[in-house]
């Protein structure tokens, strides 16, 4: 069985508004609370943070809380990105064309933030998907 990740605050990891699923940010960090995408490179502690490997677990992340609430990454319809660099932007994108097509995903906006909550965190994601709640 997979562990989670657990939210880092007083949120959750969805939340359902009808036919809508609003994920909260999501990270690339594991369940462990080990980072993706953060490798030590040597002893003084210097680690190589990565924006493909990041990109790639937060999306997978993201279709594990969605998968949550019955819906999958094809349900996705808004996509908002916070990159702490945007010289980061062309790793994260090819990461993300891997998950996404640019004519049938969703909508996106990428914005540079000064910081996220962990410093070997480059890519937080949040979004916005739309699946028919099962009326069971």
């Amino acid at each position: 069985m997979t562990k989670h990740v657990t939210p880092r605050g007083a949120y959750p990891h969805t939340k359902r508004a009808g036919d809508f699923i609003f994920v909260s940010g999501t990270s690339s960090r594991r369940a462990d609370n080990t980072i993706a995408g953060a490798e030590a490179v040597d002893a003084m502690g210097t680690k190589k943070l990565d924006i493909e490997v990041q990109t790639r677990e937060v999306l997978r992340n993201i279709e594990r809380n969605l998968k949550k609430e019955g819906a999958s990454l094809e349900d996705v319809v808004d996509v908002t990105s916070f990159l702490v660099n945007m010289n980061d932007f062309a790793g994260y994108n090819k990461a993300y064309a891997e998950f996404f097509d640019a004519e049938t995903g969703p909508a996106r906006t990428t914005v540079a933030v000064h910081q996220l909550p962990h410093p070997d965190l480059v890519v937080e994601i949040k979004v916005m998907a739309f699946k028919k709640k099962d009326k069971r």
